[in-house]
C-alpha cells in the first residue's frame, strides 16, 4: 500500500504501517514468538493473517518491544466485508461491501487503495487482533500464571497480565496536517469540517462534533432573546414567564430536528444502512467456558442471576449512598451561604460582598471533584458487574453516571427554586456553577494535557537531538512520541459536559438568560480545544462505527421532558401567575394540567416529525426490496441447479424399485 502522506513513505516497509503494538520490555522470548505466530497465521488456523515487523531504530537496532502491524490489500478488503463496512454502489446507493462484487462499488479499482480510509483499515486490524482467541493453549507461553482456555481473548489476557502495554493506530502526517489547518489552524467563523473529522477519526467522533456544532447553532435563538431579556429584567428576578414559555418550545423541537440531521449524516457515511451483526462478547467479559446456544461457539458464560445480584445488592445501594452524600454536601453549601449572607449584612464591606460568591464557587469546585471521583468508581462497578456485551456495559455506566451527575449538579438549583423560591440566589448559583464548570473542564481536559504533551515533545527532541529547524520528527521517533501520548478515552466525558450544559440552559436559563450565551462561548472554545487535544495531545483513537449518538439521545430527550416540567413549575410560582389566582390550589391544578397538555403536545410533535427524512427512507426501502429480490433470485438459481440432481436421484430410486419388484 502506498498512501499519500502516510508514514509508509518515511520508513522502508513492505506494507503500510497502521497499528503499533507495544509489549513490556522484559517480555519472554517464547511469548513474542508465539504472539507473532498467532498474528501472522492464516484465518483458517485461528490466526489474524496480518503483517508484523519490529520497529527498527535509525542505527538498525530493533526495539524488541514495539511492533508495526499492517495487512495486505486483499486482507483488508476481506476484513471490510467481515465487519460489514458500507460503501457507495455504482448506482449511488449505499450497500454493505462484498469482496466478490468489489468492482461494482464506486471508485473501486485494484490500484486505488484509498477506497478504504486509513481509519477503516485500522479498525479492521483492531477487530482482527481482538478476535484472536485461544484454541488449545492453557497458558501464555513463558507465563504459567497467565491462564488461557479455548475461546479466551488473547489480547485481553495479555493486557491483564501486564505483557501487552498498549496498541494504538498511527497518525497520517499528511492528512493530519490538512485536518488541523481546516479545523483549528485558522481562527475564523466557519462550520466544522465534519466530513474530514469523520474520515480521519471515524463515525462516533464525527457524530459527536456534528452534535456539538448543531447544539451550538441551536443555542443562538435562545441567546439572541436572552440578551435583551436580561438587560430589561436586570433587577426583576421574577419576570421570567415569557422566557420560560420559549424554553418549553425550544427544548421540544431542538432534539427532534437533530435526529433528522443525524440520519442524513449516517446515511452519507454508510452506517445507517449497516446491518446489525451478532455482537461479540466484550474483551473484559469473563466466566466459565460454555456453548453459546445462538451461534454454537465456545465462549465465556456468566449466570444472569449473579449479575443481577451484583447490580441490585451492591451497585444500586452504593449509588444511593453516593446520592445521599451529594445531598448532604448540598446542605453544607446552604449553611455556608447563610453564614456568608449574615457576615455581609453585619460588615457591609467590599470583602464581605465578594465573600457572598465564595460558597457558590467552592461548591462548584467540589461538584466537579465529586463527579470525577464518582466516574472512576462507576467504571469499576460496571466492569465488576461483568456485562457480556459492550452496549450493555455502556448503558449501565451511563445510567450510573447520569443519575449522580444530575443530582449533584442540579439538586441545589431545584432546592433554591422550589423550596427557598429565591430567584436572586438561583441566578447567582446558576451563573457560578455554569462558569466554574466550564473553566474547570477546559483546564482539566485540554490545557493541562496540552502542557504535559509539550513537555514530552521537548524531552523527545532532546533525547534524539532533533534540531529546531526540523519541522517533523523521523518516523521512529514519531512512533515513540505517539506511544507516550495519553490515551483518548472516548466521547463519554464530552457528551456528559454537553448534557449538563443542556440541562443548565433548558431548566433554569429563564432566570439567568445569559446562560445560553455562556454556553455558546464555551462551545466555540471547545471546538478549538477539542481539535487541539484530538490532533496533538492524545493518541489517535481507533475508529468506531456509529449511526447515532446512542444512549445519549435518550438522555437528552429525558432532560427535555424534565425541562418542560421545571419551566411549568417556575411559571406556577412566579408572582405574575400568582396574581391571577387567589386560591393556590387552583393555580397548582392549572399548572399540572398545562404541564400534562404540553407533554402530550411534545410527544405529538416528536411523533409527527419523522426521525429519518423521506428521501432517505425511500432509499432504505429500495435497498431492502432489492436485497429481497436478490435473495429470491439466488434461491431460484440454487433450486434450478439442484433440479437435475433431484431428477437423477429419482430415476435411480425408480430403477432400484423395479429391480426389487422383479426379484
Amino acid at each position: 500500500m502506498n498512501r499519500k502522506g502516510s508514514v509508509s513513505q518515511e520508513a522502508e516497509f513492505t506494507f503500510t504501517p497502521l497499528v503499533v503494538l507495544e509489549l513490556a520490555k522484559d517480555t519472554h522470548k517464547d511469548t513474542k514468538e508465539w504472539l507473532i505466530q498467532r498474528i501472522t497465521d492464516k484465518k483458517n488456523v485461528g490466526g489474524a493473517q496480518l503483517y508484523i515487523k519490529p520497529l527498527e531504530m535509525d542505527d538498525g537496532l530493533k526495539t524488541h518491544n514495539m511492533y508495526i502491524i499492517g495487512a495486505s490489500w486483499r486482507r483488508l478488503l476481506l476484513g471490510a466485508e467481515a465487519v460489514c463496512l458500507v460503501k457507495e454502489y455504482q448506482d449511488g446507493s449505499m450497500r454493505a461491501f462484498t469482496y466478490l462484487n468489489k468492482e461494482q462499488y464506486k471508485e473501486f479499482t485494484d490500484d486505488n487503495e484509498d477506497f478504504l480510509t486509513m481509519a477503516e483499515c485500522q479498525y479492521i486490524i483492531k477487530r482482527e487482533l481482538e478476535n484472536l482467541r485461544a484454541i488449545d493453549e492453557t497458558m501464555i507461553p513463558g507465563y504459567a500464571q497467565a491462564k488461557l482456555y479455548p475461546g479466551k481473548s488473547i489480547f485481553r489476557r495479555l493486557q491483564t497480565s501486564g505483557i501487552l502495554i498498549q496498541y494504538f493506530p498511527l497518525h497520517n502526517r499528511g492528512e493530519l496536517k490538512k485536518l488541523t489547518l481546516n479545523w483549528y489552524g485558522r481562527i475564523k467563523p466557519a462550520f466544522l469540517p465534519i466530513d474530514s473529522i469523520q474520515h480521519y477519526f471515524g463515525d462516533s467522533i464525527g457524530l459527536y462534533f456534528a452534535f456539538l456544532e448543531y447544539l451550538t447553532v441551536a443555542l443562538f435563538p435562545i441567546a439572541l432573546i436572552g440578551m435583551p431579556y436580561y438587560l430589561f429584567t436586570w433587577e426583576d428576578y421574577d419576570k421570567y414567564v415569557l422566557f420560560a414559555s420559549f424554553n418549553l418550545i425550544w427544548s421540544t423541537i431542538v432534539l427532534e430536528f437533530w435526529k433528522r440531521g443525524c440520519a442524513k449524516l449516517s446515511y452519507k457515511w454508510g452506517t445507517l444502512v449497516k446491518k446489525r451483526k451478532f455482537e461479540e462478547p466484550r474483551p473484559g467479559f469473563h466466566g466459565k467456558l460454555g456453548i453459546n446456544p445462538a451461534t454454537g461457539r465456545k465462549e465465556p458464560t456468566y449466570p444472569t442471576y449473579k449479575r443481577q445480584l451484583r447490580i441490585y445488592f451492591v451497585s444500586v445501594p452504593f449509588v444511593c449512598l453516593c446520592l445521599y452524600f451529594s445531598l448532604h454536601v448540598m446542605m453544607i453549601y446552604f449553611r455556608m451561604e447563610n453564614w456568608a449572607l449574615a457576615f455581609h449584612q453585619e460588615e457591609q464591606t467590599s470583602i464581605s460582598a465578594f465573600m457572598l460568591y465564595g460558597p457558590s464557587i467552592l461548591y462548584a469546585v467540589v461538584i466537579e471533584i465529586m463527579n470525577r471521583i464518582y466516574r472512576y468508581v462507576a467504571e469499576y462497578l460496571t466492569s465488576w458487574e461483568n456485562h457480556r456485551l459492550e452496549s450493555s456495559h455502556q448503558n449501565h455506566l451511563v445510567l450510573k453516571v447520569l443519575v449522580f451527575n444530575f443530582t449533584n449538579c442540579f439538586s441545589s438549583l431545584f432546592y433554591i427554586a422550589f423550596v427557598l423560591q429565591d430567584m436572586k440566589l438561583l441566578r447567582q448559583s446558576l451563573a457560578t456553577l455554569l462558569i466554574a464548570s466550564q473553566i474547570l473542564n477546559q483546564v482539566v481536559e485540554s490545557f493541562l494535557p496540552y502542557c504535559l504533551q509539550k513537555r514530552r515533545n521537548r524531552k523527545v527532541k532532546q533525547k534524539f537531538q532533533v534540531s529546531r529547524v526540523e519541522k517533523e520528527l523521523p518516523f521512529v521517533q514519531q512512533v515513540k512520541l505517539e506511544g507516550e501520548m495519553d490515551t483518548y478515552l472516548g466521547t463519554f466525558d464530552d457528551y456528559l459536559e454537553l448534557f449538563l450544559q443542556f440541562g443548565y440552559v433548558s431548566l433554569f436559563s429563564c432566570v439567568y438568560p445569559l446562560a445560553a450565551i455562556l454556553a455558546i462561548l464555551n462551545n466555540i472554545t471547545e471546538v478549538y480545544s477539542d481539535g487541539l487535544k484530538m490532533c496533538r495531545v492524545f493518541k489517535r483513537p481507533f475508529s468506531e462505527p456509529a449511526s447515532d449518538i446512542g444512549v445519549w439521545q435518550l438522555a437528552f430527550e429525558t432532560m427535555g421532558v424534565i425541562a418542560v416540567i421545571t419551566n411549568c413549575g417556575l411559571i406556577g410560582i412566579s408572582p405574575q401567575a400568582r396574581s391571577f389566582f387567589e386560591n393556590s390550589t387552583e393555580l397548582v391544578l392549572l399548572v399540572v394540567a398545562v404541564e400534562h397538555i404540553l407533554l402530550v403536545l411534545k410527544f405529538i410533535v416528536a411523533f409527527s416529525i419523522p426521525d429519518i427524512p423521506t428521501d432517505i427512507r425511500n432509499k432504505l426501502f429500495r435497498l431492502e426490496f432489492e436485497s429481497l429480490e436478490a435473495l429470491k433470485q439466488q434461491q431460484m438459481k440454487q433450486a434450478e441447479e439442484s433440479l437435475p440432481e433431484k431428477k437423477k436421484g429419482l430415476e435411480e430410486r425408480k430403477r432400484k424399485s423395479s429391480k426389487d419388484f422383479v426379484k
